[in-house]
């Protein structure tokens, strides 16, 4: 296979890339100093010059995380390491059609649950999306206990510890976006974030990161999560837990998270979440934090008040986000006792109008569908609703699935849109996926999907046809096999959630 070097000139130094398959590749330029030793725990410092040139061919470490989740190939696994602060680049060798001046910049935040993940996973590869026409840049970010678990109120005197590191990490990520992709043919002025799962969640939360402010010009949110985020006295709470999960008294606390290893710090929080799960303890431990300086509100609260980022948005869910959950990962409520177990605390009332929106409740298919929705669809609904008064906002659902995954029972389930964004029914994993009926049909919503992404990436309009969302007539895109628009497609289900919160 024929490859050429290709390479380009940053504010930090040179980086070599490559060329293969009609795209450069540049892989794990670093965006930020090595975050080891007194740099654990703090906010990330930019990336120190570099003399010479630095190779760019490989990709380098992913964040630390359990060794299961950095598989990238049969028996293939991705280093793991604190220095991962990294990012990629993929551009266009050469365009299917000129474009007038610089491309668009669509920069990809993976998901993984704030536990796990990686730019470097293959499905996120993004040359796709770049030979029809933009700079795609994806981002690696803390994870876990060592990003995206709030341990700042353990800080002391001579220990400081910062809150939201991750959302620090891509800002910083962002900004090195706005002041080198030039350098690649981007365009520092039309910059798309997007991201699924953890990553729709960080890129709904950026709108209300002031530090954001300028650094993208739309944003798309597939698939975000309700509840992720909590108030300051929570997450202290499990920073107190934490310690102590850790074996450290709350006083001896900092030195010790500066002291693990980041094996007893990835141990440590597994058993808190497990912990949290068990004793219901009302928030997921990991994630967003609000009440510091980078994210001063609740993201939705801030759409809904107009004071975040008004930029506009695309954000949806897929039809049957909860099968997934049933197979792996079982933190959502997909049967009736766990849907029991959620429901303990609400109100009579709240109870039996949720559990009445779902019809044949408690059937398996129900219990899926009312946990899906509990984890995914409430936040979407809530995130357009608030979102749409101030900005532009497009709503979508993603319904289609090949035999192959419907016949396995998964259906339209969480992560499958990423199939169709990422163009991968056209790889040969892609054709395993769809049998020979199917792959037309895969092709085609596959090609809507990523021309609606593409519009909005240059316009921030998803093409012709997808009316804006509004409090009116709840325009709702659906992708399957014949796209079409439907109207507050499900009120019940949308009003039953309305004031639920697992909050104490």
């Amino acid at each position: 296979m024929h490859e050429r070097t290709v390479r380009a000139n940053t504010a930090t130094g040179i980086v070599e890339g490559f060329t293969r398959d009609g795209v450069n590749r540049w892989r794990s330029i670093p965006y930020a100093r090595a975050p080891l030793g007194p740099l654990r725990y703090r906010a990330p410092q930019p990336a120190q010059p570099w003399s010479g040139v630095r190779h760019c061919h490989g990709f380098a470490n992913c964040a630390p995380q359990q060794r299961r989740y950095t598989m990238l190939g049969v028996g293939r696994y991705q280093p793991m390491s604190e220095d991962c602060l990294t990012l990629n680049v993929v551009t266009p060798e050469a365009l299917e059609a000129p474009v007038a001046g610089s491309l668009p910049v669509m920069v990809f935040i993976h998901g993984g649950g704030y536990i796990m993940g990686s730019s470097a996973t293959p499905i996120y590869d993004g040359a796709a999306l770049a030979r029809r026409g933009c700079v795609y840049v994806s981002v690696n970010y803390r994870l876990g206990a060592l990003g995206c678990l709030d341990l700042s109120s353990l800080s002391t005197r001579e220990i400081t510890i910062d809150s939201n590191l991750y959302l620090r990490d891509i800002v910083l990520a962002l900004q090195w976006i706005r002041d080198n992709i030039a350098e690649f043919g981007g365009d520092p002025g039309n910059v798309t974030i997007f991201g699924e799962s953890a990553g729709a969640c960080i890129t709904a939360t950026l709108l209300a990161v002031p530090a954001a402010e300028g650094l993208f010009a739309r944003a798309i949110s597939e698939s975000p999560a309700s509840g992720l985020v909590r108030p300051k006295e929570v997450a202290d709470e499990f920073a107190r837990r934490f310690a102590s999960l850790l074996g450290a008294r709350t006083q001896d606390a900092a030195s010790a998270l500066l002291r693990a290893s980041s094996v007893q710090l990835i141990e440590a929080q597994q058993r808190l979440i497990d912990q949290g799960l068990q004793k219901r303890l009302g928030a997921f431990p990991i994630g967003p934090v609000t009440g510091d300086d980078c994210l001063p509100m609740d993201p939705v609260e801030a759409m809904r008040c107009g004071t975040a980022h008004r930029v506009p948005l695309i954000v949806g869910t897929n039809a049957e986000e909860g099968r997934l959950f049933t197979r792996f990962l079982g933190m959502l409520p997909t049967n009736e006792s766990m849907v029991e177990e959620l429901l303990a605390d609400a109100e009579p009332a709240a109870r039996e109008r949720i559990t009445a929106a779902y019809p044949n409740y408690p059937d398996q298919s129900a219990c899926i569908q009312l946990g899906g929705d509990f984890a995914f669809s409430t936040a979407a609904w809530q995130i357009a609703e608030a979102h749409s008064h101030h900005a532009p906002t497009y709503l979508y659902r993603y319904d289609y699935a090949p035999r192959t995954l419907r016949w396995s029972g998964f259906g339209a389930t969480h992560a499958t849109e990423l199939f169709a964004v990422f163009d991968i029914y056209r790889t040969r994993f892609g054709s395993l996926l769809t049998a020979a009926a199917d792959r037309h049909v895969a092709l085609r919503v596959s090609n809507e999907v990523q021309r609606r992404w593409r519009s909005f990436s240059r316009t921030g309009v998803p093409g012709d046809g997808w009316p804006a969302y509004n409090l009116s007539d709840r325009a709702v895109m659906v992708f399957d096999r014949k796209c079409r628009i439907e109207l507050d497609p499900h009120p019940q289900r949308r009003m039953a959630w309305d004031g639920f919160s697992l909050a104490r």
